[in-house]
Parts: structure tokens; C-alpha cells; sequence
């Protein structure tokens, strides 16, 4: 693309249509300024294939693919598959559904680190034919020793000054396979005295006898990350390498690869940006393995991880996920974003898309005593008032009918406005009712059954009816319910910070006993018997929730993505 095609971008710290623009793309504009890289953008994700995408790789990817749409370039999707030992092919499959379902678009622009590795290889010769690259024998423990501090210099390996001959056939002998894991190492030689702990002679490729998921056993030796990262971009064209902070002290090796390998005026440009925390959570990849490994979790994609594919399970949209990535920004300095704005940000998109139903978690069966028996009375429901377009439905009024039980009080407090002995209160969309009676189980004291009356003349938008009482109630027919499996899921972790532990613990012990509820028998009203694992609802008064991708016909199961209200922000001021 060329220079020319990208002013619309160039506005003196503005972007389209006059927004505010952060520190990246201000970067960016100043290269396109200056004609640098021909006035491409080209940006990438490159995800390593040792587990499942959490949320704070969805910002990177958004904000990867983002600027790649806004100035016009190219995105791509790279897998750092430089580790045999850890990497499956489930991995790179939920990894591409992720990306696709977050929106972003490699087009045919999928590649894996694993793609260079001949050109690596060769390029790697060079730099020891260069003088500035030999093979180490010490173990990985002696090599670590040697290093030093960040303020005493690192001691030269013995290996360090063989000749460019030797180091050739041992490197070659490496890739034949003749030496066991970890018996040799290529090494860059750079400086063992640099204030960056990164430049003291760092590897750059380690033996490994393991089967490849792509390459399968054609090689035994593979790349260090820093080695295979940049030129990977470079091979690629990519303009702007991308990545959380960090890795900004890797930046100065990154650029010295480069170096080795540069030949035109091209050149990318690596540049770092606050990685995303999130409180009570944790967003290690290694953690959430262990999360999922010990069965603590249900899986990758239990709607309690942090995982995409968790949740996109819960009920999250690529949309809300968007509006959180907006509402957080893009930062220079790490920090630790509340998790009730990501919430908030579910919260305002499926306020918006979301149908209202009605559903009872915890059912206590109402008689109307006046309502005639065996009648039915189709009363109509609004889907969406911030829909106009949502349209409305007919829900199933009977005698019989099903409210919360904590809907129902006994011996209520003053300003209790929903149901009790006495008292008025109108079932949505229908007729007001007022309780006469009630009845208690005799082994437990629980109320079992109330009764009420109605007001023929009171139901709701009939003409004459102007009757108006404080409390309305949410309410499904007995007769006409569809019976459903409700989970609640909450907070993984019970603490703002898991890690915060004693002397002796780890995160783990910061784990929610409360993080998930199970409610059978729920009651829904009959038009949810054909949803579908994805659809999302709001339950009125309860929630969003979303059909879980294991529900069926006669087996539906519904997860509650968030309450309506952030109840958690009140706990912890209590």
C-alpha cells in the first residue's frame, strides 16, 4: 500500500472522524510520515500453540487486527511452534476459532514459525560463519550460573572462542541428530558484560528429540523464541511487531537479529504496550493449564476461565469484548482493570440485543383461587424494550403459576413491596393478585403453596384499567413451564488478587467455593423450549444468560453470564 493511501490517518494526534489516538498509532502516523517501510502497515498475532487464548489475547488481537484495518494493511496469524514438548494441534485448532470469532481476518495469511525453519537454519550457518554465533557445551545450569547479575558482569563460556570450522560441523552434527537433548546449544555471541541480561550471549537454538505436529521428525534442533520471532516478522514483512511489556527488555535483541539478517532498508519494528490484568483473575498461561489439568475447572472452556472459548461459552459477545478493550485502552504502564468493567461492558451490549423472558430459579407455586381452572389466558410480552424492531410474543397465564421464593415473605419488613399475606402485587403483563393464604410444609416450615386472588379488571395495557401497585413480580404458568438446568457461575477466585496468599500457600487456596451453582427444576416460560446452545437471554430480574453448548431439547441447560447488577463491588465494601 502506498503512502499516499494512508493520510486519511495523519491528524496531528486524531484519528477518523477527530477521535483521540493512542501512543501506537501516533508512532505509526509518524513512520507514515516519513515514508518508512514504503508507507505499509502490516501488523500480526503470533499465538503459541501451548494452550487456549485468554482475554488478555483478545485485546492484542483487536488491537493487532485494529490497526491493520485502520490504515488500510494487512494482519496476520502466525503460531510461534517452536517447542515441540508443548504444543497440540487442539491448541492451534481453538486458537483459529477464537481469532475467527473475535472478528479478526488473516484472509490467506495463516503461517507457523515452523514454515522458517530452514531459512533459519541457514541464516543461523551465516551468523557463525560471521564469527558471531558458536555452540556451547555446558549444561543449561552452568550456562545460567555464568550470566551474572544486572550489576556484575557474566563470565565467558570456555566454548566461546572456538573456530568458525568447529562450531559449523558441531552445529551441523546438532541438526543430524548425533547428541542428546540438551548436550549442546547454539549461543550468539554478543557480550557477556551488557547491562542487558538479554545480550549475554543468548541461545539460539536447543536439541530436542520430539515429534513435531507439523514437521513431524524432520528436525531435532528448534529455535529460541528471540531467534525466531523477529526474523519471522521480517520474513513476513511485518511492519509493526506488537507485543505486551514484557517484552521490552527483549527489544535490543530483537533488533540485533535483525541486524544479521538485514538486507534492504526494511526493517520491523517491535513496540510494547501494558499487558491486561484483570482482578480476580489470573492470566497465566502455565496457572490455567494447572487450573485445568488438576480439575479445578471444567475444561479450557469452563465459563468460569478467562479463556475466550470459557467465555464465549458463558455467554460473552465479540462485541463486549470490543467495548472492553476500548474502555481500557492501550497503556505504556501495567496496571489492574476492575473485572466489573468488563461485566459492565457484557451488560451494555446484550442490554441491547438480548430478548427478555421470563425464567424461575427457585420455584413456590401460586393458585389464584378466582382464575378459572383449565382456562388459559395468552397474555402479550415486549422482547426488547431497547428493541423496536425486537417485536413483542404471547406468554401462557393459568391458575397456576410459579414465582421466586424470596418474591415471598411471611412476616415481611416495612417496605417489602413484593408478595405477602395481604398484600397487592401484579404478575408481569398479567392481572394483580393478592395474597389470602398460604401453606407451610409441617416438617420443614417452608411454604409450600400461597394463595391469591386476581383482579379480572386489572390486567395489564387493558383499556379502564388505571390500577397500580408497587410491586410487579416476574411469574411462569405451572401447567405450561419448560423445565431447564440453570448454572450460576461466578468469580473464579474469591480475592482481588489470587496471588496475594501466606507463606506456604499458592493462588489456589484464593479459589471461590461459591464460583458455581447448579439449579435443577427451574422453570421457563415455553416459547425458551426451542432455544439453542449460544442464544442469549435476559431472564427479567435475574440475569443474562446463555444456552450452554450441551443443552438439548429435553435437556436444557443455561449459564448465567452476569447478573443485572454488580453485586460484588457492594460485598466487598461490606
Amino acid at each position: 500500500m502506498a503512502y499516499e493511501e494512508n493520510k486519511a490517518g495523519l491528524n496531528d494526534g486524531k484519528g477518523d472522524a477527530g477521535a483521540s489516538i493512542n501512543f501506537i498509532e501516533a508512532i505509526i502516523n509518524e513512520e507514515l510520515k516519513q515514508g518508512k517501510n514504503g508507507g505499509r502497515v502490516h501488523t500480526r498475532f503470533p499465538p503459541e500453540p501451548n494452550g487456549y487464548l485468554h482475554i488478555g489475547h483478545a485485546k492484542s488481537i483487536l488491537l493487532n487486527y485494529g490497526i491493520a484495518q485502520k490504515y488500510n494493511g494487512k494482519f496476520n496469524l502466525r503460531f510461534d511452534d517452536t517447542n515441540p514438548t508443548r504444543e497440540e494441534q487442539e491448541y492451534v485448532d481453538s486458537i483459529l476459532d477464537d481469532v475467527k470469532w473475535l472478528g479478526a481476518d488473516w484472509e490467506d495469511r495463516l503461517f507457523f514459525a515452523s514454515d522458517y525453519f530452514d531459512q533459519l537454519y541457514l541464516w543461523a550457518e551465516e551468523i557463525i560463519k560471521n564469527g558471531k554465533a558458536y555452540v556451547d557445551d555446558q549444561s543449561s545450569e552452568e550456562i545460567a550460573a555464568q550470566k551474572g547479575t544486572p550489576v556484575k558482569p557474566g563470565d565467558e563460556s570456555p566454548y566461546r572462542n572456538r573456530s568458525v570450522e568447529e562450531n559449523l560441523d558441531l552445529f551441523r552434527r546438532m541438526k543430524a541428530g548425533e547428541f542428546k537433548n540438551g548436550e549442546k546449544v547454539l549461543r550468539a555471541k554478543i557480550d557477556m558484560a551488557h547491562p542487558n541480561m538479554h545480550l549475554r550471549d543468548p541461545l539460539m537454538y536447543r536439541i530436542i528429540h520430539a515429534h513435531h505436529h507439523r514437521t513431524g521428525d524432520k528436525w531435532c534442533i528448534y529455535p529460541m523464541y528471540d531467534w525466531a520471532h523477529g526474523e519471522s516478522d521480517f520474513l513476513e514483512g511485518i511492519t509493526h511487531s506488537i507485543c505486551t511489556l514484557e517484552f521490552e527488555v527483549h527489544r535490543p535483541l530483537y533488533n540485533w537479529f535483525v541486524d544479521q539478517i538485514q538486507t534492504t532498508d526494511y526493517r520491523p519494528r517491535q513496540i510494547e504496550f501494558a499487558r491486561l490484568n484483570i482482578t480476580y483473575t489470573v492470566m497465566s498461561k502455565r496457572r490455567l493449564l494447572e487450573l485445568v489439568s488438576e480439575k479445578y475447572v471444567q475444561g479450557w472452556d469452563d465459563p468460569r476461565m478467562p479463556t475466550i472459548s470459557g467465555l464465549r461459552r458463558r455467554g460473552y459477545t465479540p462485541e463486549a469484548l470490543k467495548l472492553f478493550a476500548e474502555k481500557v485502552g492501550v497503556a505504556k504502564r501495567d496496571n489492574v482493570i476492575d473485572v466489573a468493567l468488563l461485566e459492565h461492558s457484557i451488560r451494555e451490549d446484550l442490554n441491547k440485543k438480548a430478548a427478555r423472558v421470563m425464567a424461575v430459579l427457585d420455584p413456590v407455586k401460586v393458585i389464584i383461587q378466582n382464575f378459572p381452572a383449565n382456562h388459559i389466558d395468552m397474555v402479550t410480552l415486549e422482547n426488547n424494550p431497547e428493541d423496536q424492531d425486537a417485536g413483542s410474543r404471547e406468554v401462557p397465564f393459568t391458575r397456576e403459576v410459579y414465582i421466586e421464593r424470596d418474591d415471598f415473605m411471611v412476616e415481611p419488613p416495612k417496605k417489602f413491596f413484593r408478595m405477602a399475606p395481604g398484600n397487592e402485587v401484579r404478575l408481569k403483563g398479567a392481572y394483580i393478585v393478592k395474597c389470602v393464604d398460604f401453606k407451610l410444609d409441617e416438617q420443614t416450615g417452608e411454604v409450600v403453596e400461597i394463595y391469591c386472588t386476581y383482579d379480572p379488571d386489572s390486567r395489564s395495557g387493558m383499556e379502564g384499567s388505571q390500577r397500580k401497585v408497587k410491586g410487579t413480580l416476574h411469574w411462569v404458568s405451572a401447567s405450561e413451564a419448560v423445565n431447564a438446568t440453570i448454572r450460576l457461575f461466578d468469580r473464579l477466585f474469591k480475592t482481588e488478587d489470587p496471588s496475594d496468599v501466606a507463606e506456604g500457600e499458592d493462588y489456589k487456596s484464593n479459589l471461590n467455593p461459591d464460583s458455581l451453582k447448579v439449579l435443577e427444576n427451574c422453570k421457563l416460560e415455553p416459547g425458551l423450549r426451542e432455544a439453542k446452545p449460544g442464544d442469549k437471554f435476559q431472564f427479567q430480574r435475574l440475569g443474562y444468560f446463555c444456552v450452554d453448548k450441551e443443552s438439548q431439547a429435553d435437556n436444557l441447560i443455561f449459564n448465567r453470564t452476569v447478573p443485572l447488577r454488580d453485586s460484588w463491588t457492594k460485598q466487598s465494601k461490606s
